[in-house]
């Protein structure tokens, strides 16, 4: 990993951190850099922790994805958290920027299907083999006439395989970047990013929201 940890908040049972683009969630085949084993590297080094460093990863963001992605630091704080996960408790908030003109806010909603060959989601009809409702809500935040480019904010109500990227591609404002669904190529990826969540620590039982910094859009200029 080139860039140091980004670090957004620790106590003793949670880890949140800034993923940046380009880094797996964890360990594949590959043998790529992954954050779950950075984290754990931090961890050990940081507290002087003797053998393996538990870390439970309870949720994931895409290889060209950036931004909040949270760490169970005990088993109790990764079971109470894949509980909420399970619950759609937890609260997602996106950004992207996509082509296009979208309008300053919609809803999208549909039925999809997980293609494991092409390792896409494609979308399909109610009652399907594998297929599973995906929901969102959008607004946009800015928008240029001149690049035919808009920034929006979104919500994510479900959390399917590869949800944003296929909604928004369907309503016609693929993201830049995301060439698997139409999106325009750029050179700095895949302009995606989870800006904000919102859990309920696991063990005080208190609603918190990570939020993470910096203008990420410069990089798409």
């Amino acid at each position: 990993m080139t860039a140091p940890l980004k670090v957004i908040y620790e106590d003793n049972h949670l880890l949140v951190v800034d993923k940046p683009v380009g880094l797996l969630s964890q360990a594949d085949s590959t043998g790529r850099p992954d954050l779950l084993t950075i984290c754990k590297a931090y961890i050990k080094e940081k507290y002087g922790k003797p053998g393996d460093v538990y870390l439970g990863l309870v949720q994931r963001l895409d290889l060209s994805v950036s931004g909040v992605i949270v760490f169970a630091r005990t088993s109790k704080a990764a079971a109470r958290l894949s509980e909420q996960i399970r619950e759609r408790e937890p609260i997602k908030i996106y950004q992207a920027l996509v082509a296009g003109d979208p309008p300053h806010e919609g809803h999208l909603e549909g039925f999809y299907y997980k293609d494991e060959e092409a390792l896409m989601a494609r979308k399909t009809e109610r009652g399907k083999p594998g297929a599973k409702r995906a929901s969102l809500s959008f607004r946009r935040l800015n928008s240029s006439d001149a690049t035919h480019q808009a920034l929006l904010e979104i919500t994510l109500e479900t959390g399917r395989f590869h949800q944003i990227r296929v909604q928004l591609s369907d309503a016609g404002y693929p993201i830049l970047g995301d060439e698997k669904y139409g999106g325009p190529r750029h050179k700095s990826g895949m302009a995606l990013r989870c800006v904000s969540l919102t859990i309920q620590h696991p063990t005080r039982k208190e609603l918190m929201t990570f939020k993470a910094d910096g203008d990420w859009t410069r990089a798409f200029a």
